[in-house]
Order: C-alpha cells, then structure tokens, then sequence
C-alpha cells in the first residue's frame, strides 16, 4: 500500500478508537442514571485491497483500509424485559389487591384493638340482662342505648366501606389520566426517534431508554404487549386493544355512571359519543369497556396483571348490600373485597334487626292486639327504616324484611320513653317468654357467612367468621405479593446484570480503546517519518 493510503488506515484507527472512548465516557457518567443501558460500540474491518488471487494458495494477498466505527449498540435481552413487565404488572395487581385488604381490616377496627364487635357483645350482655329482668325500666333503657350504638357503630364501619369504595373510584380516574399520559410521551418518543435515526446515520439511544423506561412504568398499571415497526416506533398493545400505533393514541375514557356516581373505564376510539339535550357530549360504553367482568381471574389465563384492572374489581360496580349475599348475586360480587365485606357485613346487620323485630312481632300478634303495640294497632319494633320522602307514611310491618345499613333509623318513641317496651302483659304477667326468645335468636345457629360457606353461624360468631375471612384472604393475597416481589427483584437483579454500567469493566475499555488511540498515533507516527525520509533523500 503506497504510503499516503497509510495515513487513511491510521487515521481510521484513531477515529475509531476516539468514539469507542466517548461512548465508554458516555457509559460512566450514566453509570448511576436511572433506566440508563450501557452502550456497546462495535468495530469491524473497513475493507481489502486485493494485490492479486491464488486460486490454489490458501488466501489471496489482500491490504486492509483499516477500521471502522460501525454502530451504537444498547445491550438489553428482550426475554428478561419482557419477563420483567409481566411480573410487575401481577406485582402491581396484587399489591393493590393487598393495600384493599388491609384497609378493609383498619376499617373492621382489628388493627387498633377496638372492633365492631364490641359493639355486638355489648348489645348480647344487655338482651341477657334484659332476660333476667325483663320488666325493669332500667334494663329496657340499656336495652335500648345498646340498639342505638350498635346501629351508629354499624353505620360508620359500612360509611367507612362506602368512603374506601369512592377514593378507590377517584384512584381510577387518576390512573387512567396517567395511562393516557405515559402514551402520548411514548408517541412522542416515536416521532423523536424516528427523526433523529431516519438518515441512518445516528442512533437515539438515550431516548430510547427514556421510551423503554416508560413501558416499564406502564406494565404496572395494565396488561401490554408491543413491537417495533420498520419505521423503528414502539406499537403498544394495552388489554389486547391498540393504544400507541404510528398515527395516533387511542385513548383511555373515564366517564361517571350515574346511577351508582363510579368511574366507567372504556376505549374512546370503540364508545360511541353523543350528546344529550342540553348540548353535553358522553359516551354509549356498551361494548367499548376495558376490561370484561365476567373474565376469570388467573395467573394461568395472565389475567391477573395490572392496577387498574385491580382497582376496578376491588372498588366493585355498586354499592353492596344482603341482597348480594344471596345466590347468584354472590359470585357476581364475590372477586371485590370491598363489596364482600359490604354485603356480609350487611347481611349481619340486617339478621340482628329481622331477629329483634320479628321477636317483638311474634309477641304482638300472638297477644290481643294491645301487647307490644306502637299505639296505631301495628307491632312495636326497634328498627325502623328510613323514609325516603318524609311526607309519606312507612308501613313496617311490609317493609321488615327490607331492612339494611344504609335505611336503619332507631324508633324515637322507644329511644326517648324505654319503657314503653314494658314485658308486662295485659294481665300484668311478666313476658319472661319473650325475653328468652330474644335471648335465644343471637344463639341459634342459623346463619351462614355468604352463599359458598357450610358453617352455621350464630350472631354473635358472624361477625368474627367475616373478620377470619379477611385475614385469611389478605394472608393469601399477601403471600402470592411477596412471591411476586422477589420474582420481580430476581428479575430485575437479572436485567442489571445485562444493561447495568460497571464501571470496572468500563475502566479496562478506556484502557484498551487508548492504547489502540496510542498505536494508531505512533503508526502514524511512523509513516509520517518514513515519508519525510524519502522526500528528504530525493532532496
């Protein structure tokens, strides 16, 4: 090779080598960069001049041109990375999952040593006591203050349910703003790549660690999938609908139902949008809804992945009450801790009014039409239900069966004048009977915690098998969380590995791409004397 052409393979050598050394710089001074993935430069042979062929020799004679500088590479393995989202979207799932939990057992009162319970127990002792006397006006009163702090107590425990449900509900809308947030800045990232990169001579490495900290970041909130197009743009899947393609994000909606006031979650680009008389647009979400209620949830069928879904079926469809508690309705709200706890719980206030009032009941119409009578020839009850519409009468004695948390009033009659609730009869006999019977309904077995439960429950062990129920359910949650955890932590440690910068090794790479620097200098070095020798001789 003539001697000019030497300064080119020299040259290529120090170019070369000073871009393996920016790109190590650039790796060090990222090495504690959140998201960051070490750079790898590739190098390979420029090309060969051929002297001459020798079909019969082992190689021909060739002259290399030197080196080049080929490409940027980010190392990354695509089956850790997508291993890595998986698990944390079932993370994320199940840490939600965990957080209802617990906030449901706070709400119990378990967590603080003073639960609904005592309220329980202390209406329990007075209907004992009030066995043992029936008659004193004394014990009646107790009676009576004991119904009325059960009843307050049961309507801030089930308040504190329903108050969960709506900032759960509020949690939803902020986490679809933030789904829809993080898919505009991947669309955005797109359109940066793909002008830097376009001229084939750049790679934006940099952005695409910020687009693929991003998908990490989505992958707790939701189920996606995704692929890179030939234009280089990352095409995002959300719940198996398209959410970021090459043109546009289909959005995520959040529109108010307004029968129950809680957030529906649909796809806008699916809804159909129309507007009502006065003007103002909403959407028909029929078949444009996120996620499906009826899918099973399972690890297996990769269902359980996501806060949102998580959100969505902890903080339910409505508010629940005992009529869930029954049959059919039971498995519709059975994968929602919040409307579990509402409907059994319910369903315990509801028994504790039907088994005192029907008592009472049972007394009035086996007697002469004046023991245990309010006054209007209706039977005295303890409970009464709310009237919605304060100018029309409550008949109680249709509505007994109806009674719930949410309509529970006490009867002011009773609570300002106890004694009216005497146990005398007519012909001034005490009614031990009846006492006893109102004794004997807190002890009979004759409930059930929920439709898929066998065990026979008195009143005064509902309560305790529903608190059992909680913590055995949030001990399972918090087991597959924890395992979860340290599959996710696993993972990641296995993603660092690969991605992470270490600056050892990056300290050896500076070492070696500046010797090659200093090779290539004295190389040319060389040839430089050598062509100041001959031109000097032939001086």
């Amino acid at each position: 090779m003539p001697l000019m052409g030497s300064f080119y393979v020299g040259n290529s050598g120090l170019q070369t080598s000073q871009n393996a050394l920016n790109t190590t710089a650039h790796n060090i001074t990222n090495a504690d960069t959140k998201g960051y993935v070490r750079q790898q430069a590739l190098i390979g042979d420029k090309g060969y001049n051929t002297i001459s062929l020798n079909l019969a020799g082992v190689s021909s004679r060739q002259t290399g041109l030197g080196v080049t500088y080929q490409e940027v590479r980010q190392v990354r393995d695509v089956f850790l990375d997508n291993t890595y989202r998986e698990e944390n979207g079932r993370l994320s799932f199940y840490s939600t999952e965990y957080d209802a939990i617990s906030e449901v057992e706070n709400l119990l009162g378990e967590m603080d040593g003073a639960s609904f319970e005592g309220s329980i127990n202390d209406l329990w002792v007075s209907v004992q006591e009030l066995s043992k006397d029936p008659s004193s006006s004394v014990v009646q009163g107790l009676f009576m203050q004991r119904a009325y702090a059960f009843v307050n107590d049961a309507q801030a425990v089930y308040q504190g349910l329903c108050n969960y449900q709506d900032n759960v509900n509020l949690e939803i809308k902020n986490t679809v703003d933030k789904i829809n947030e993080i898919g505009h800045k991947i669309w955005d990232m797109n359109e940066q790549i793909r002008k830097i990169e376009n001229g084939g001579m750049e790679h934006a490495n940099d952005l695409k660690d910020q687009r693929n900290e991003l998908l990490d970041e989505l992958s707790a909130y939701a189920s996606i999938e995704y692929s890179n197009d030939s234009m280089g743009n990352v095409m995002v899947k959300l719940e198996g609908h398209s959410f970021v393609n090459a043109t546009r994000v289909n959005e995520i909606g959040a529109q108010i139902e307004e029968t129950t006031g809680f957030y529906d979650v649909f796809w806008k680009d699916a809804a159909t949008r129309v507007a009502d008389v006065n003007g103002y647009e909403h959407y028909i979400t029929d078949n444009a809804m996120l996620f499906d209620k009826e899918q099973e949830i399972s690890s297996t069928l990769d269902t359980d992945i996501g806060k949102l879904k998580a959100l969505v079926i902890t903080r339910g469809d409505h508010r629940a009450n005992f009529t869930d508690c029954e049959g059919d309705a039971y498995d519709k709200i059975s994968s929602s801790i919040v409307m579990t706890v509402q409907s059994e719980f319910d369903k315990l206030i509801h028994s504790v009014v039907n088994a005192i009032n029907g008592t009472l009941k049972e007394a009035f119409d086996n007697g002469d039409g004046n023991y245990m009578s309010d006054g209007n020839g209706n039977a005295l009850q303890v409970f009464h239900r709310k009237v919605s519409d304060p100018a029309v009468a409550e008949d109680w004695t249709k509505t007994e069966t109806l009674f719930s948390v949410s309509n529970l009033v006490m009867n002011e009659e009773l609570m300002q004048t106890p004694s009216k609730l005497s146990f005398v009869k007519p012909d001034g006999q005490v009614d031990y009977a009846t006492a006893d019977k109102l004794k004997n309904v807190f002890e009979d077995m004759d409930y059930t915690l929920n439709p898929t439960a066998n065990t026979k429950l008195n009143i005064k062990s509902f309560y305790a098998a529903l608190v059992s129920q909680v913590a055995n359910d949030g001990s399972v949650i918090k087991n597959v969380r924890d395992n979860e955890q340290l599959t996710v932590d696993s993972t990641e440690s296995a993603r660092q590995q690969i991605i992470g910068v270490s600056t050892d090794e990056e300290l050896n790479n500076m070492i070696k791409f500046q010797n090659a620097y200093n090779a290539n200098s004295r190389y040319i070095n060389v040839i430089n004397e050598m062509l100041e020798h001959l031109l000097t001789s032939l001086a």
